[in-house]
C-alpha cells in the first residue's frame, strides 16, 4: 500500500513538472525569448530536479513556481552566470577572505562563511560583490548539485558600519529565489545587541518558508550546529585553517597518513615528478620518523593501497551481501548508482556499499574513485576501465573499526579513451584534458542503529533466560497495573451508577408525593 501511494505521489510530481514546463513555454517564452539565457531554458526543459526544486520551495503551487523561475532566470542572464569565471571577479575580493566555502556542519552540509567585519558598504563595488557571491554559489551548485549549504555570518568584531542592508537582502534572495532548496540553515554567530533591529528586518525578508532556517547562536551555542574541527579558535574551535588566495579554498580535504606514508596530491606529482621520487623514497625509509612530505595542494585522494586494485578477485564474491543502489545519476559518460549518497551503518551488512558505473558511450571509459578519507575506506577497484555498454561494480567498505561520517565525500572521475590500446591508465590521466573529465560527487549518509551494541555476555543462556524473565515480569507488572486501573474505573462507574439510581428513586418518590398531595387537595375541595 505504501509503495502504491509512493508511486502515485511520484506520478503527481511528474505531472506538476510537465505542467510547469508547458506553462513556462506558453506563458513566458512566446514573446520574450531574449529575457533568458538559452542554456538556462534548455536546462529547465531537461533537468527534472531543477523544476522540482522550484515546485518544492513553493509547496507545489505552479503559479508561484513560475514567478520564481521567471525572476531567477532573468537574474542569471543579468549577471551572466553561465559565463562567470574566477577572472570575471576583481582579484582583491578573493584576497580579502570575506566570503568563502570551507568545512561542514554536523549534518554534512558545506559551510558558506561571511566574515562581516571585512565588509564595508560601498555603492561603487556593490555589483561586483553580488557577482562574487553568485560565483561561489554557482561554482558549488555545479560541483555538488542538489547539496544544501549552511550559511554562517561571523559577526565577531563587527558593527553597524559593516551592515549593508541591500547586500544582505541580495544574499537572502539568492537562497529564497535564485537557488531553491539550497539553504540548509543560516547561522548568525555572536551578533552584537546593537544590530537586533537590523536583523529583525532581515527576518521579515526570509518569508515563512525559510524563517525556520534562521538560527542565532553565541560562541558557546555554535557547537550545537558545527563541530569544533570546523570552527575557528575565536569560536572555541580547533580548526587551523587560515584563508589564503590563490588557490580557491573550496576543497578543504586534509592529507591523511596511510600505510605507505603521506599521500601526495596528483597535481604535485605532475609538477614535480623528479623531486617527488626522492621524497617518496625518503618517506618510505623513514615512515616512523618525524620526517613527512607535505603537499602544497589539498585535493581528493585516491585509495591508499594500490595493491588492492590488483587483487580484485571474483566480482560475484566481492559484491555478495552488498546492498544494491536504488537511484541513478545519468552522466554524459557514465551512469552512476547511487545518484547522491552512500549509506553506512554499524551492522555487518551496512559496512559496505556498492557503486555501479555503466558506460553509455561507444568508447572505452577510464574511471577512478577518490575519497576525502582514504584512511577510513577501501575501494575495489578504485581505478580501471569500463567497456562500451558494460557496467562495473565497485565495492566501498569501511576499513577496520572506522566509522562513516556525514562529512566524508567520494568523487567519481571518468574520461573517454578514444584511442584505447596499450596506453597505461596512469599516463592517460596525466595526459587527458581536465575539460574532458566527468566528475560526480557522492556524500555519506550514516544509518542510525536500531539496537544498542550487544554485551559480550548477552549471548550466554543464563543472560538470555534472565533477560527473558525480566521482560516477562515487566509485561506482567504492566498487565496487573492495567487491571488495577480498569478495576478502579469499574468501581467508579458502579458508584456513579448507584448514585444515579438513587437520584432516580428520589425523583420517583417526589413525583408520587406530588401526586398524593394533589389527590388529597382535590378530595378536600
Amino acid at each position: 500500500m505504501a509503495e502504491l501511494d509512493q508511486h502515485e505521489g511520484e506520478q503527481d510530481i511528474e505531472k506538476k513538472i510537465e505542467e510547469t514546463r508547458q506553462r513556462f513555454k506558453n506563458e513566458f517564452l512566446q514573446d520574450s525569448t531574449e529575457k533568458y539565457d538559452s542554456r538556462d531554458v534548455e536546462r529547465l526543459q531537461t533537468d527534472d530536479a531543477l523544476v522540482e526544486g522550484y515546485l518544492t520551495w513553493r509547496l507545489y503551487a505552479v503559479d508561484d513556481a513560475l514567478k520564481m523561475i521567471d525572476e531567477s532566470l532573468q537574474w542569471r542572464k543579468e549577471f551572466g552566470l553561465n559565463d562567470l569565471t574566477e577572472s570575471s571577479i576583481p582579484k582583491w575580493m578573493f584576497e580579502t577572505g570575506a566570503v568563502y566555502l570551507h568545512g561542514y556542519d554536523k549534518e554534512g552540509n558545506k559551510l558558506f562563511w561571511f566574515k562581516v567585519k571585512l565588509h564595508m558598504k560601498d555603492n561603487k563595488t556593490i555589483t561586483d560583490k553580488k557577482k562574487y557571491v553568485a560565483f561561489w554559489l554557482e561554482r558549488y551548485a555545479k560541483k555538488e548539485p542538489g547539496m544544501p549549504l549552511t550559511v554562517v555570518f561571523d559577526m565577531a568584531e563587527s558593527g553597524l558600519s559593516n551592515i549593508d542592508m541591500e547586500f544582505v537582502k541580495y544574499i537572502i534572495n539568492c537562497f529564497k529565489v535564485y537557488y531553491p532548496k539550497f539553504l540548509s540553515k543560516m547561522i548568525i554567530v555572536d551578533m552584537p545587541w546593537i544590530m537586533n533591529a537590523a536583523w529583525k528586518i532581515v527576518k521579515s525578508w526570509l518569508g515563512p518558508e525559510a524563517i525556520s532556517k534562521l538560527k542565532f547562536a553565541s560562541r558557546s551555542e555554535i557547537q550545537t550546529f558545527i563541530g569544533p574541527e570546523y570552527l575557528p579558535p575565536h569560536m572555541g574551535g580547533t580548526d587551523p585553517f587560515k584563508y589564503s588566495y590563490p588557490p580557491l579554498p573550496d576543497d578543504d580535504f586534509q592529507t591523511p597518513i596511510c600505510d605507505n606514508g603521506p599521500i601526495v596530491g596528483e597535481d604535485d606529482v605532475e609538477s614535480k615528478e623528479g623531486e617527488m621520487e626522492g621524497k617518496d623514497a625518503l618517506s618510505e625509509s623513514s615512515f616512523n620518523s618525524e620526517v613527512a612530505v607535505k603537499p602544497k595542494k589539498v585535493n581528493f585522494l585516491e585509495d591508499s593501497l594500490r595493491s588492492e586494485d590488483n587483487d580484485r578477485g571474483d566480482a560475484g564474491t566481492r559484491t555478495k551481501g552488498v546492498r544494491k543502489p536504488l537511484t541513478t545519476f545519468k552522466g554524459p559518460l557514465l551512469d552512476v548508482s547511487p545518484a547522491e549518497e552512500l549509506s553506512f551503518g554499524s551492522g555487518e551488512t551496512e559496512k559496505k556499499c556498492l557503486i555501479i558505473l555503466s558506460n553509455v558511450t561507444k568508447n572505452q571509459v577510464a574511471f577512478k574513485v577518490r575519497t576525502t578519507a582514504p584512511e577510513k575506506y577501501r575501494v575495489k577497484p578504485s581505478s580501471s576501465c569500463c567497456e562500451p555498454g558494460a557496467s562495473v561494480d565497485i565495492v566501498v567498505s569501511l576499513h577496520g573499526g572506522s566509522q562513516a561520517s556525514p562529512q566524508d565525500r567520494f568523487l567519481v572521475m571518468a574520461a573517454e579513451m578514444e584511442n584505447a590500446g596499450s596506453q597505461e591508465l596512469a599516463q592517460f590521466w596525466k595526459d587527458v584534458s581536465k575539460t574532458k573529465i566527468m566528475e560526480h560527487r557522492l556524500r555519506c549518509h550514516v544509518l542510525e542503529s536500531e539496537k544498542p551494541a550487544a554485551s559480550p555476555l548477552r549471548d550466554s543462556p543464563v543472560e538470555t533466560v534472565s533477560s527473558g524473565q525480566q521482560e516477562l515480569n515487566t509485561a506482567l507488572m504492566r498487565v496487573m497495573a492495567c487491571n488495577s486501573r480498569l478495576e478502579q474505573k469499574m468501581n467508579t462507574c458502579l458508584w456513579v451508577q448507584k448514585v444515579l439510581i438513587g437520584l432516580v428513586l428520589v425523583l420517583v418518590a417526589l413525583n408520587l408525593l406530588c401526586l398524593f398531595m394533589l389527590g388529597s387537595s382535590q378530595r378536600q375541595s
